[in-house]
């Protein structure tokens, strides 16, 4: 069974401005983990998974991820995305 795209109580409703506006570099390591409170967010297929910034498209990220045994690439929105050092 699936889990619920799910808030902790105390973040419910809210956006984190910071993560919203984050600059992230080209070749960075990121996580995805999908902002719930947004309804166009990242598939639940590819949340936790591991990514490379490739190229920055308008206000979005190309990030390339390995799913299944190829890798694929995915635009999402910097509030989406998690800094990996």
């Amino acid at each position: 069974m699936a889990r619920r795209k799910k808030q902790r109580v105390r973040q419910k409703g809210k956006i984190s401005l910071s993560r919203y506006f984050q600059k992230l570099e080209t070749g960075q390591k990121v996580a995805i983990r999908p902002e719930a409170s947004l309804p166009s967010s990242a598939h639940l297929r590819v949340r936790g998974r591991v990514g490379v910034i490739e190229a920055r498209r308008g206000r979005a990220y190309i990030v390339r991820v390995r799913v299944g045994g190829q890798f694929k690439r995915l635009i999402l929105r910097p509030i989406h995305l998690l800094k990996l050092s």
